[in-house]
């Protein structure tokens, strides 16, 4: 099946995706997060075959997710970090690992807990109004027309609907 690219898409969530939206590259970083900063550690670890691996890392580094370090020469190894998109990827992993907490855990339960280094508590991420702290749920949202909508792949429907709602 050839893979459709939403690189050229005229909707950021369908660029993040292009970067990020593949099964294996949130488990990728969430295993750099937790420290899996070498090849053989995060293919073990996912059970991944290498030349997947090889090419998702690549790819999250051309993306600018990761950055990737040599610490040996003969044979060429590096380490993998996450950049500062990389680290802002983080609490958006967290959430989908809540998410999952809640709609598709284990039976055997939470395979990870996380928790807050600032308060000590179990952390369960939310998402907030950065204006004014309230938590925020799908009611709690208006979508409006930005900058960059357009009638074009990515929002070719969407673009025209909230035009509309913006004139009506």
């Amino acid at each position: 099946m050839k893979k459709v690219s939403f690189g050229e898409m005229r909707c950021s969530l369908a660029r993040s995706l292009e970067i990020i939206g593949d099964w294996w590259s949130p488990l990728i970083v969430r295993d750099v997060y937790l420290g899996l900063v070498r090849f053989d550690d995060i293919a073990l670890n996912l059970g991944i075959s290498r030349n997947l691996l090889t090419l998702r890392l690549r790819h999250l580094v051309e993306g600018g997710v990761l950055k990737r370090t040599a610490y040996q020469t003969r044979p060429v190894r590096f380490d993998y970090q996450l950049t500062e998109a990389g680290e802002e990827l983080v609490p958006i992993i967290l959430a989908l690992t809540a998410w999952g907490d809640r709609w598709a855990q284990p039976k055997e339960g939470q395979p990870i807990r996380f928790v807050h280094r600032t308060c000590g508590c179990a952390l369960i991420p939310k998402i907030t109004c950065s204006a004014c702290s309230e938590d925020v749920n799908a009611s709690d949202v208006s979508a409006l027309p930005g900058p960059g909508g357009a009638a074009l792949p990515g929002t070719m429907v969407l673009a025209k609907r909230l035009a509309r709602a913006t004139r009506a």
